[in-house]
């Protein structure tokens, strides 16, 4: 059982137009191809008794991507580009995510995700990034995912799924890692020193990556990695006293 992150939009379904909890469905099929049963989690209130009651039926956690972290979580001044704050989403996945950890739930964070476990991590993020950079190639824009090379370290778990050396991901970010987070190791890069990937540097399962893999049907390494960390969980959970 997977927990996936949602947003909370203004969705148009025949004459009816209604906020409602929305996930692009790539994430799902990924997921169930990957042997998995997605579970969606809409924002909400971020209670710890509404936090345990959820993770306790879960056995995997999968942070999403979307909107913009909070930069006042962070301690910076906004972007002018920042996208506006979604304080419901922010708290709800940073709870989610600090449960995950306390229970050793392997956890999977894509883009948004990884920014938002950085950030749990004490890290900071850079808010634009061709102001750093001085290119737009992780965002292009128009809805079309940009190709980009990164490069995966050899010694990291992160190449024990799918491999070292370089690989093209498909980006959709205007953002990126600053500061690296404690706890939190690099595990791939692009050849301009972007962090594009991480992961724990305990026994814990946290991998991160800042592409988007499940635009990539032909490729469900990550997601099978984490299928089989959360049944793995599940059963020693069940083993439990």
């Amino acid at each position: 059982m997977i927990g996936l992150t949602t947003y909370l939009e203004l969705v148009t379904q025949d004459v009816w137009q209604e906020r409602g909890a929305f996930l692009p469905e790539p994430y799902i099929t990924s997921v169930t191809a990957a042997g998995g049963i997605p579970v969606l989690l809409p924002p909400q209130p971020a209670a710890e008794d509404v936090v345990d009651a959820v993770l306790d039926r879960l056995d995997g956690l999968l942070l999403t991507g979307g909107l913009d972290v909070d930069p006042a979580l962070y301690g910076a001044e906004r972007h002018p580009l920042t996208d506006p704050a979604r304080a419901d989403r922010d708290e709800w996945e940073l709870a989610l995510f600090r449960g995950a950890e306390r229970r050793r739930m392997p956890v999977l964070a894509i883009c948004r995700g990884l920014q938002l476990i950085n950030v749990a991590r004490g890290g900071t993020l850079h808010q634009h990034l061709p102001d750093e950079l001085g290119t737009e190639k992780y965002c292009i824009g128009g809805g079309e995912y940009a190709i980009n090379e990164v490069t995966v370290d050899g010694q990291s778990r992160l190449a024990e799924l799918i491999g070292p050396g370089e690989l093209d991901v498909h980006s959709y970010h205007h953002q990126g890692i600053d500061r690296l987070g404690g706890g939190l190791v690099p595990a791939a890069r692009t050849d301009d020193g972007l962090v594009q990937a991480f992961e724990s540097d305990g026994d814990g399962y946290v991998v991160g990556v800042q592409w988007h893999p499940e635009e990539n049907p032909d490729d469900r390494r990550l997601f099978e990695g984490l299928v089989a960390e959360a049944s793995t969980f599940s059963l020693s959970s069940a083993l439990r006293p």
